[in-house]
């Protein structure tokens, strides 16, 4: 756009409050309109108030990283995490971290029950290769989705970063669509068996409480195992 058309529309936000100018340079930032639309939003699906108990229960009982990422857009959008004392090293999270579809255990769990054009657009084009171990070919991808789908949990190693194992379950809106994930993940040196079936028992008991105290549903489709 060109310039007018970009000073005029930033002249409206700031007129509606959705941004405002600060400082000698006179730079915009975001306005107290904003912060209003959040708390309306939150008041009625209170997901970032909720979750912040479930990911320091999932966190509790794993002694990992939890984390949960959000659908905004076309785009999973990391939203809170929660970090465990009982290790000095862990997988650290950065605040509003965009995760890939194809290279995370929560992207894999929200493509295996979207949309078919959802997930198409999101394998389509060339998938970036975050590692040595980035699954990047789009076949491939899919097939790991029949397994998320048959298991309800998807599971990433060494795909985003090199050395974290991660699981992740998704989490479903009141149109049984995933709206996001929840997600442990830990370094692959503590990833035991016992380990293992632990992160995937607590994910499903979250994803569970998760979606159902946000008024969300799971879909007919779901493994009843998991859903249970």
């Amino acid at each position: 756009m060109n310039k007018a058309t970009v000073y005029r529309l930033m002249g409206e936000l700031q007129e509606a409050g959705f941004v405002e100018q600060v400082g000698p340079d006179r730079a915009y930032r975001l306005g107290p309109e904003v912060l209003r639309l959040a708390a309306l939003r939150e008041a009625a699906v209170p997901i970032l108030s909720v979750s912040r108990g479930i990911l320091d229960r999932l966190c509790d009982a794993t002694g990992e990283t939890a984390h949960l990422s959000l659908l905004r857009g076309t785009q999973l959008v990391t939203l809170g995490h929660a970090y465990s004392p009982r290790h000095a090293t862990r997988v650290m999270m950065d605040d509003a971290e965009i995760l890939s579809f194809h290279g995370t255990a929560s992207g894999l769990a929200v493509l295996a029950w979207a949309d078919d054009a959802f997930v198409d657009a999101a394998l389509a084009g060339p998938l970036a290769a975050h590692t040595t171990d980035t699954v990047t070919d789009p076949g491939a991808i899919r097939a790991m989705l029949d397994q998320v789908r048959a298991d309800g949990i998807a599971e990433s190693v060494g795909r985003f970063e090199a050395d974290v194992h991660s699981h992740a379950a998704p989490v479903f809106g009141a149109d049984q669509r995933p709206i996001g994930a929840l997600a442990v993940a830990a370094p692959v040196s503590r990833m035991t068996p016992a380990q293992r079936a632990t992160i995937r028992a607590e994910l499903r008991a979250a994803a569970r409480d998760l979606t159902q105290r946000t008024g969300g549903f799971f879909p007919p489709e779901y493994p009843q195992e998991a859903a249970a």
